[in-house]
Parts: C-alpha cells; structure tokens; sequence
C-alpha cells in the first residue's frame, strides 16, 4: 500500500492531536501527585470507564479475535469470554472497596494491608514483577501484532516495522508522562471513539458484503458441511464432542479459570489498570458505574462487533484463497 499525501495528513494529525492533550493536562498534572496518579479523585464513571475499555483494546485484539472465530467458530471466544464472571464481581463487589481504600495503586494496598518489613517486600516485588516481566510480555505481543500489520499494510520489513512501533510507543510515554493520568483518560476517550467506530464500520461494510446476516448465516452452514465441522460456528458455546474444546474442559473455563487464572484487569477483584481508574473516580458510585460500563462495552459492543467482522472476514479470505489469492507475507 502506498500512502497518500491526505493518509499521512491523517497520521500526522492523530498524534498532534495526542501531543496537544498531554500539554494541556501537563499543568493541572504536577499540581501534586494524587493529581498526576489518580487525577485528583475527581473523574466521573463515563471517563473512566472509557478508559478502561480504550485500554484493553491494542493492536493485537482484532488479530487475536479474528483468529480465535476463524479457527473454532463464535463459541472460540471462551477462552476470554470466562474473565465475564471476574468482571462481574468486580463490578458489585469489589469496585467500592477499591475506592474506598483511597490507596493509588493496587501493590500500595498491599503494604497497608500486611504491615512491616515482609509487606514492603512483597509491595516492591510485585511492583517489579508486574512492571518489567510481565509488561514486557505483554508489550512483546501487542509490538508483534503492531508488526505484521504495518508489513501488511506499508510493505516495510519486520525490522522497519519495528521500529516505527518501538518510535510510537515512545510518543505514547512521553504524552503519559508529561500529563498524568488526566492525559491518558482523555486521549483513550478519543482513541475508544476511533477504535469502536471503526470496528462497527468494519462489521457493517463486511457483513454487507456477503449478503447481510442472511449471506452470512448460510455461508458458515456452507463451510462446515464442507468441513465436516463437530458443531456449529455460530454457536455461543462449544458443542460437546468438539475437537479443540470438549464441553468438560468448556466447564472447567468457566468454573474455574476465571478465579484461578490471572490476566491485566480481568482477574478477580480487578487490578493494575482497572483499579488505577477505580482510584481515580469521584466517590464509590462512579467507580461501580465505571467498571459495569466496561464490562458491558469490553464484552458486547467492541468485540461482540469484532466477531462478527471476523466471521465475515474469514470467509472473504476463504473465497480469496480458493481462487488462487495469497497474502502479502507469502
């Protein structure tokens, strides 16, 4: 793809526009620390809960999404969908709690909670633990999927691709350091818009497509008399004799890994970046209102849409293939 003089207009734009809102929140940001961490405690629930979905959402979640429909049908989505019921407990029961406690971080609590020389370690130790390992993991695969779409869209080498993730990452500190949490919450506000508005018009235009939901439904029927698939694609769970989620392992997803299992603001009781924006809503009733409007836009609305735009996606690019197509990395 070659861009035009107007697509790098765009491009240029969007991260003016980032730029702008990190120095306009930069003063009201240093005016002290609960401000710059946790906004002065003043954010109501629709902001914050935006920010929490905007967040969630990174280069990897339409490939993840697009390959787990792809491969097992609607019903692939379990494999994240089971962190629903973690979420919901957050939700009605710990997100009062959270604010309550008026700490700035979640490790924070955990010193106030234990008390003495063990807790500070065990605060410093997680602080350690979740900010260099497992952020670099998870930085490790949102670069990657960042990766193979700029190779696909811009023709450029993986390195170059690289490099052009690794520059925007940088810009996107600097904006969060020179603006606190203020910055972050208001340009995830734009971003959020963006992103949802673009996965609806993805969903729209494929769906559309193939026929509408009608095209859709008999095209999928199509594809698995053909592939001789164990369940329908279309189910919202996985059929009993499924190959790659028999219905007890589907149980034990949903009985059991959402409690046992930990993952950025999904695990039970919420964390890292779900509580830091329960910290920094107005009073308990925002920040119980902020992380239901998560749950509700993270599992419905953004993805729920991604579902559907895969689907439809998968079989544009199964008609591609039989007709002798191959992608850009082949």
């Amino acid at each position: 793809m070659r861009l035009t003089a107007i697509d790098i207009l765009v491009i240029a734009a969007y991260f003016a526009l980032n730029l702008g809102v990190g120095f306009y929140y930069r003063k009201r940001a240093t005016k002290s620390v609960t401000d710059f961490f946790v906004s002065g405690r003043n954010v109501t629930w629709w902001l914050a809960g935006t920010s929490m979905v905007a967040t969630t959402f990174a280069a990897d979640t339409p490939l993840a999404v697009t390959g787990l429909v792809a491969r097992n049908g609607i019903a692939g989505n379990w494999i994240w969908w089971n962190f629903v019921m973690s979420g919901t407990l957050t939700v009605f029961l710990y997100a009062r709690l959270w604010r309550r406690a008026k700490v700035m971080t979640d490790v924070e609590f955990a010193e106030i909670r234990y008390s003495g020389g063990p807790a500070r370690f065990l605060r410093g130790f997680r602080a350690f633990y979740l900010g260099l390992p497992i952020n670099l993991i998870i930085m490790g695969w949102v670069n990657l999927a960042m990766v193979k779409i700029l190779m696909l869209v811009l023709g450029v080498t993986k390195i170059q691709a690289l490099l052009i993730a690794v520059a925007v990452m940088a810009l996107t500190a600097s904006i969060s350091t020179l603006s606190g949490l203020w910055g972050v919450l208001v340009t995830d506000l734009f971003q959020f818009v963006l992103k949802m508005g673009m996965v609806i018009v993805l969903a729209v235009f494929a769906v559309r497509s193939i026929g509408g939901m009608s095209g859709l439904t008999a095209s999928l029927r199509r594809v698995e008399a053909e592939g001789g698939a164990s369940g329908s694609l279309l189910a919202f769970v996985p059929s009993f004799p499924s190959a790659w989620m028999p219905l007890v392992t589907f149980f034990v997803y949903v009985a059991v890994n959402w409690w046992a299992s930990w993952y950025p603001g999904a695990e039970p009781g919420g964390g890292g970046f779900i509580a830091q924006r329960i910290f920094c809503a107005k009073d308990e009733k925002h920040s119980l209102l902020a992380t239901l409007w998560f749950n509700v836009a993270h599992y419905t609305l953004g993805l729920g849409m991604l579902a559907l735009a895969a689907a439809a996606g998968g079989l544009i690019y199964l008609d591609l293939e039989r007709r002798g197509w191959r992608t850009v990395a082949e």
